[in-house]
Parts: C-alpha cells; sequence; structure tokens
C-alpha cells in the first residue's frame, strides 16, 4: 500500500473516531449520561448531582441515594475522566473566598464589641466561621462515608488525587482539606491491630506479596516461610470499615541477638527457634497497602504497638530492633560525588571518605558490578570509609530538623535510635544498587522511646548508639 492510501485510511479513521464523538456527545445530551473521559461539554451534569448532594433536600435516605448515584458515576469514569471530576471539585467546591471574609469580619466585630452583647451571638458568629471554613467539597466526601465500604471508596478517590496534583495549587490545597478528613477517620484509636498468619485468606495474603515493598516475596514458599515458621510474625493494622483490606504491615523475626545480615531473616531453609527462647524482635519490612491514605500517619505507631504486644506474649524478649534499609544512600553520594568533582565545598569527613573510595577504585563497582560484593579484599579497603560516611549520612544530613533519609526518619520520629551499621547486609542487586549492600539497625528502647521522639521532634537530636559516635570521629585512613 502507497503511502497516499495509508494517509487516506488515517484520515477516514480520524473522522469516524470524530463522529463517534459527535455522536456520544449527542447521547449524553438527550440522556444525562456522563461520558467516561468526562469531557468539559458534561461538567454542567457532575455540577448538577454535585449540588444536588449538598442541597440537604430530603431526609437521611435521600442523601445516601445521592450520595450512591454520584459515586457510582466517579466509578464508571476511566482515568481522566476521573482527573477532570477531582479537577472540578479542587476548582469549583472550595471554601469560598468572600463569604468567609464576611463570615471572619462578623465575628471580629462582635468579638470587638463591648461585653452587653449577647454571648450567645458570639457562639453563633463562631459557629457559623467554622462551618465557611469547612468546603463545600469536605461536605461533599463525608456524605460516602456512611456508603458501604464509603471509606474504600474515598481512600482510592484520594490515591488518584496524590497521583495527578503535582505542584498544582489547587489540587494541593484539595488533598490537604481531603488528608486531614481521612486521619481524622484512620486515627490510631479506631484501628485494630491484628495478627496475620497462614491460614489467611488466600486474596490477603496475595495482598501482602503484593504490596511488601522492601524484601519482594518470591514464592508461596516463601510467604507461608514469614508467616508460618514458629519464630516469625505478621502484624498488621485494620480499619473496622475495611476488614479486608490491611493498612499497613510489618514483618517480624524473633531471633536470638539482633541480625547482621537480611539473607538469614529471609532464608526459607533456617533453623527455627523456639519463640520462647528468643530475646530479640527484628523488624525486618514495613509496607504501607493503601497510597490514598499517604500522609496520616498512622504508621508511626505500628512498630510500637507490635513491640508492646510482643513484650507482653513473650516477656524474655529484651530486644527490639530492626534491620533497614538505606534508600537514599546512592542518591546522596552520588550529589556529593558531583559536588567534589565540581569543586564542592563538602564536609570534610564526607571529603576524606570520597577520596578512600576513589584510592580504592570502589566508586565505579560499588552500585551496580556484582562481582564486587564477592570480593573480600575489595571489601575490606572501603569498610571503615563507607561505615564512616554511611554514618554522616544517617546522623547528619537532613531535611529540615528530620533525617534526610526517609527510613531513617521514620524510625527516629517514631523514638529508635541508630544502633549499628552492618556490611555488607544486604547481598541483593536492589540492595547493593541503593546502598553498596549497607544496611542499619534501629534499636526501640521502650523506656526511650518517648524522650527520644520529643527530642528528635523538638531541636532534631538523633538518639545514637557510642558504636555510630565513634565512627563520626573516625580519622579515616587514605
Amino acid at each position: 500500500m502507497d503511502l497516499s492510501a495509508r494517509l487516506g485510511l488515517k484520515r477516514l479513521a480520524q473522522l469516524r473516531r470524530a463522529w463517534v464523538d459527535v455522536e456520544r456527545g449527542a447521547i449524553s445530551r438527550i440522556t444525562g449520561k456522563v461520558r467516561p473521559a468526562l469531557p468539559a461539554e458534561d461538567l454542567h451534569l457532575i455540577r448538577r448531582q454535585v449540588d444536588e448532594c449538598l442541597s440537604e433536600m430530603g431526609g437521611a435516605a435521600s442523601a445516601r441515594a445521592r450520595a450512591a448515584r454520584l459515586g457510582g458515576v466517579y466509578l464508571d469514569l476511566n482515568s481522566r475522566g476521573r482527573e477532570n471530576f477531582l479537577r472540578l471539585l479542587a476548582g469549583e467546591y472550595g471554601v469560598n473566598p468572600d463569604v468567609l471574609r464576611r463570615s471572619a469580619r462578623q465575628w471580629l466585630e462582635l468579638d470587638a464589641a463591648d461585653s452587653s452583647k449577647s454571648a450567645q451571638t458570639l457562639l453563633e458568629a463562631q459557629a457559623h466561621l467554622r462551618h465557611t471554613l469547612q468546603s463545600p467539597r469536605i461536605r461533599l466526601l463525608m456524605q460516602f462515608n456512611d456508603l458501604p465500604e464509603g471509606v474504600k471508596f474515598l481512600a482510592n478517590m484520594r490515591a488518584q488525587l496524590v497521583k495527578i496534583k503535582g505542584d498544582d495549587s489547587e489540587l494541593c490545597a484539595f488533598d490537604s482539606e481531603f488528608r486531614d478528613l481521612l486521619a481524622s477517620w484512620f486515627d490510631v484509636g479506631f484501628l485494630e491491630l491484628r495478627r496475620i498468619t497462614w491460614d489467611a485468606p488466600a486474596a490477603l495474603l496475595e495482598t501482602l506479596a503484593e504490596h511488601e515493598a522492601v524484601h519482594a516475596i518470591r514464592s508461596w514458599q516463601d510467604i507461608k516461610h514469614r508467616l508460618a515458621a514458629a519464630d516469625r510474625r505478621c502484624f498488621a493494622f485494620i480499619h473496622p470499615q475495611m476488614p479486608n483490606d490491611p493498612l499497613i504491615f510489618v514483618w517480624v523475626a524473633l531471633t536470638n541477638g539482633v541480625s547482621e545480615r537480611i539473607d538469614d531473616l529471609l532464608r526459607v531453609d533456617h533453623h527455627e527457634l523456639n519463640p520462647d527462647k528468643a530475646d530479640t524482635a527484628m523488624f525486618y519490612s514495613i509496607s504501607a497497602i493503601q497510597p490514598g491514605l499517604d500522609g496520616v500517619g498512622f504508621g508511626n505507631f505500628l512498630i510500637k504497638q507490635v513491640a508492646g504486644r510482643l513484650s507482653r506474649d513473650h516477656k524474655q524478649l529484651k530486644h527490639f530492633a530492626t534491620l533497614s534499609p538505606m534508600p537514599g544512600f546512592q542518591r546522596w553520594l552520588s550529589q556529593e560525588l558531583d559536588r567534589s568533582n565540581n569543586g564542592g565545598g563538602e564536609h570534610p569527613r564526607v571529603q576524606e571518605g570520597l577520596q578512600a573510595l576513589r584510592n580504592a577504585g570502589a566508586l565505579e563497582r560499588m552500585f551496580l558490578d556484582r562481582s564486587w560484593l564477592r570480593d573480600q579484599a575489595a571489601l575490606e579497603l572501603v569498610r571503615q570509609p563507607l561505615l564512616v560516611l554511611a554514618a554522616h549520612y544517617l546522623a547528619q544530613e537532613k531535611r529540615g530538623l528530620g533525617a534526610l533519609d526517609q527510613v531513617a526518619n521514620f524510625h527516629l520520629s517514631n523514638g529508635a535510635s541508630i544502633d549499628r551499621l552492618n556490611f555488607p547486609g544486604d547481598l541483593s542487586r536492589q540492595g547493593q544498587k541503593r546502598a553498596a549492600g549497607l544496611m542499619v539497625n534501629y534499636r526501640y528502647r521502650l523506656k526511650d522511646i518517648e524522650s527520644n521522639h520529643e527530642a528528635y521532634h523538638g531541636t532534631g537530636e538523633i538518639a545514637q548508639s557510642r558504636v555510630i559516635s565513634a565512627l563520626l570521629k573516625t580519622i579515616i585512613s587514605l
């Protein structure tokens, strides 16, 4: 077929699509049915339904029916349509600034008036101001909470919002309100801490496997080992309205002593330990399942609640620790290397560490060359500078008051301390790529959790062991 014929067929296909759009648009205007992509011409149909939901006409049954109908429309939209739906709520259903100004002015005038004015009038003005500050879109979303699986619906809706918001100011403002709404419904006091075992429904086990974010589950034998072995545990937070959808889960190994290598915890053929003989609970992975609950913060309580439960169930446990990755180490070290190569003024400790790695020929190999982790002589050459650099990265590099590394920030925020660095601790391809095989133990000392938490959030003070403090004082041999 020659070029002109192919172009002709292409134009005919384009024309066909245009006619189909015209046909669908006509049907939409006649029937009032919203098209899946929610084009601009259909937005008035959504506005009408949203306004009906906000009208508060009729009783509770009518309100539920209107909310269910609008929710069904949203579920029938494709990805583009859902984005347009959320943009409509973000752009047109926020707090009305004119109404807010009038309400605030009224309250200020009453508050400044003489004391003979009715206290009841002032309280009514305060109530009106509070109502004005709650945007129509939030009042709309609250109506879905009363529907079957409405909370799950809203969590999924916010996941879409998080995905598209970027730096858009209206979407970010909407997301902030949405997050606060969900946070009130997912307060840790409403959640159940549940142990997940091997006899859980297959769908739940598949969910755990799918959302494992740190150490991928490689087979059914792997997940059975994590759930059924006598010295292994899995705990999750469950919301009463989402009984089959864990919010976040953590894997735990009961061991003797604090583990240094992840393979020792993941190996399915390990010799099982009698849990009553263990002295340590090792938290080796924690994963969130619901992206729509990002930033809600209940994960901060999971490890502490699990530690409390384990200490009650196994009173002989003395140590609670993690074996954690350092996901930002490679990125940070590469940035420091670029600064060094461009004459930047990095910290002297970092400068010495980078020079030691250059001298050892490790910079070209350590994150990608699989043979490097098997070269014991090469590893010994870089052990000291790598441990010093890692200690500096975890304890000194900050984002605001908090640690730069996201995993470090999570555990330190929860009241842990940096206990020990392990090299090599993770021989997997992923472990090498993100941190040259380094892993870190964070220690949860139950008596120190609250004071560590307060110091970290108050002044950015990072609790650390003597081993870490000593590394920060080490003079690197070049």
